[in-house]
């Protein structure tokens, strides 16, 4: 697969960049999401290489986080410093399984992409990279976020009413 990359600009001056594919632990974003286990441990593919890139001061304070919420549910987010990362910030998320659509995965999965914004927008991070959500070990098919990215997305882009 090709790199590719697109600019949107809206008329509300935000922007949206689209790139890809790319090493999220190399972004020079504010922050980079993570597409987390509901542990928030650290494991394989996009989680992982957080991790390892990040170092250890993630999986601490992930471990403080577990220790005060529990596990981190499906569809929702939480933040940590970026460690060692380019990013300054990780927004850890926690995607759905894919299970063949029926159990309100797309649902979750867009809550996912739109608590990850509410976070970013709530400490006032101003660029933001996400990997795609739920396409590794999670099952879902590799075109099936484009939905559920774009919506939250589209929301945020919105002129703010009058």
């Amino acid at each position: 697969m090709s790199d590719f990359a697109a600019r949107l600009t809206f008329a509300n001056g935000k922007t949206l960049e689209l790139h890809g594919p790319a090493d999220i632990t190399k972004e020079t974003t504010e922050a980079i999401v993570n597409a987390a286990n509901s542990s928030l441990l650290g494991g394989g593919g996009v989680d992982g290489a957080i991790h390892r890139a990040g170092g250890p001061s993630i999986l601490q304070e992930c471990k403080r986080i577990v220790a005060k919420i529990g596990t981190l549910p499906a569809g929702k987010a939480v933040i940590t410093t970026g460690g060692r990362l380019p990013a300054k910030y990780v927004i850890h998320t926690v995607g759905p399984v894919y299970r063949g659509g029926q159990q309100r995965e797309a649902e979750t999965l867009a809550s996912c992409y739109h608590e990850s914004i509410r976070i970013a927008d709530d400490h006032g991070i101003r660029s933001l990279a996400f990997p795609s959500i739920s396409t590794g070990a999670f099952g879902y098919p590799v075109l099936g976020p484009l939905k559920s990215q774009f919506a939250p997305l589209s929301k945020l882009c919105r002129p703010a009413p009058m």
